[in-house]
């Protein structure tokens, strides 16, 4: 068995690519040995004697899959969270959307003169307490005080 250490040193390069990726047909060793020059290893490569082999990598197809889909809003149950609630979605955040929404709604209904604006002031205070989880529930605590005319089914 002959050493084509040269011979692959040589079709690397003229491949542009690593000496582990040059492929030597096992048949056409005997030929391959007399190549010694450049222009030799080119005539062996147009021939399909010396080939080069594929890349090979870790197919990231699934992966694309599975981020697509959680994208989508999929594999977010219990069993795939790591982090605490605070962690996933911070306090302050949840806090920032809740108040807002509840200070948006307090504001809607003063303009709309459905609320004056005493009520206004005493339901935002309380909502800055945070005594309201959420603007359902502001708007519960305005019906239950007579301040919201209960809603008819």
């Amino acid at each position: 068995m002959p050493d084509l250490s040269n011979q692959r040193r040589l079709a690397a390069a003229l491949l542009k690519c690593g000496e582990g990726r040059v492929f030597l047909d096992p048949a056409s060793q005997e030929d391959l040995a007399d190549a010694v020059t450049r222009a030799d290893i080119r005539g062996a490569i147009k021939a399909g004697v010396i080939r080069r082999k594929a890349i090979i990598g870790t197919s990231r197809a699934r992966a694309r899959r599975y981020a697509a889909e959680v994208a989508k809003g999929r594999h977010q149950g219990p069993g795939s969270r790591k982090g605490t609630p605070s962690s996933r979605l911070p306090r302050k955040t949840r806090w920032i959307r809740r108040i807002r929404a509840q200070r948006a709604l307090l504001v809607e209904l003063r303009t709309s003169k459905k609320i004056p604006p005493s009520v206004y002031r005493e339901f935002y205070r309380r909502a800055k307490g945070g005594m309201f989880r959420s603007r359902a529930h502001l708007s519960q605590n305005l019906k239950l005080a007579g301040h919201l005319p209960p809603e008819s089914p």
